[in-house]
């Protein structure tokens, strides 16, 4: 395939760029400040926020696939406004759009959501996620929007790195243990992606890990992984911190999973088998 994936230079767009160069695809990626330094593809600038870079891009390489990668917590401009963007410039051209999404886009009022659960965010940044899913489900109904939750790696992760600091004392705080999700690794997630870009699918997928862990419990995995000291790692309830955002949200994959060859591991099994156990 031919295949552009836009935030290639951030965490999972790295990772989709390395095995889409692996697999023999031709890629094209894209950065905002910095590109992503994975050999064998042709690196790009890119500005979600503006239209004429958007358009020339589609124009000028003509993917089969776009896979978005690419968000900002801060900025609806990106998140939500440069998404739109991208569906109607994929749409225009002729390309597959795979849509990276969120479980931010959920309240964590039920507690666990299928594919059929309707959005209902209670922060900024969800609100940008969902906003960009219906348009693009109203506008490209070919395209794959895929939800997904805290993103793993080799240590390599906000989350991960954010673990080592607490436990090294290099940064204050604490780990929840009241605040639930389903973590994927992202090779998982990326390989799941790509999979699904080379399909026929569309409408909402789910992506995340078979395991619902607190904050605090990835923490501990984490440690145990990397040698840390499990004692360094503080723990506070999120509820009682007035914190913005959902407490427990789970993702359930499970119908998602039934039509991919890629399993989507739990925490406790890509963590603990890097212990060899």
């Amino acid at each position: 395939m031919d295949i552009l994936i836009v935030g290639g230079s951030g965490f999972l767009g790295r990772e989709l760029t390395r095995q889409a160069v692996a697999a023999g695809h031709a890629v094209t990626a894209t950065f905002a400040s910095r590109a992503g330094g994975v050999r064998g593809a042709d690196w790009l600038p890119l500005d979600l926020r503006r239209d004429e870079e958007v358009t020339r891009v589609l124009r000028e390489r003509r993917p089969e696939v776009v896979v978005n990668a690419a968000a900002s917590r801060t900025d609806w401009a990106i998140t939500a406004e440069g998404a739109i963007r991208l569906a109607v410039a994929a749409n225009q051209h002729g390309a597959r759009l795979v849509h990276v999404s969120s479980d931010a886009v959920f309240s964590g009022a039920d507690g666990r959501y299928d594919e059929s659960a309707v959005p209902d965010p209670v922060t900024p940044y969800g609100a940008a996620k969902a906003g960009a899913e219906t348009t693009i489900r109203l506008l490209a109904p070919a395209a794959v929007v895929a939800r997904t939750s805290l993103i793993i790696g080799e240590g390599d992760s906000e989350h991960e790195a954010f673990i080592h600091d607490l436990a090294a004392g290099r940064r204050e705080g604490v780990l929840f243990t009241d605040d639930i999700r389903c973590p994927v690794h992202v090779a998982d997630l990326a390989r799941a992606l790509l999979e699904l870009g080379a399909s026929d699918r569309s409408g909402i997928h789910h992506l995340a890990g078979t395991d619902a862990l607190s904050r605090h419990e990835l923490g501990l995995l984490v440690a145990a992984r990397d040698g840390l000291d499990p004692s360094a790692l503080a723990t506070g309830r999120r509820a009682e911190t007035g914190t913005p955002g959902a407490l427990d949200v789970r993702l359930d994959s499970a119908r998602t999973q039934r039509i991919l060859r890629t399993r989507l591991r739990g925490a406790r099994e890509f963590l603990r088998a890097a212990l060899g156990g």
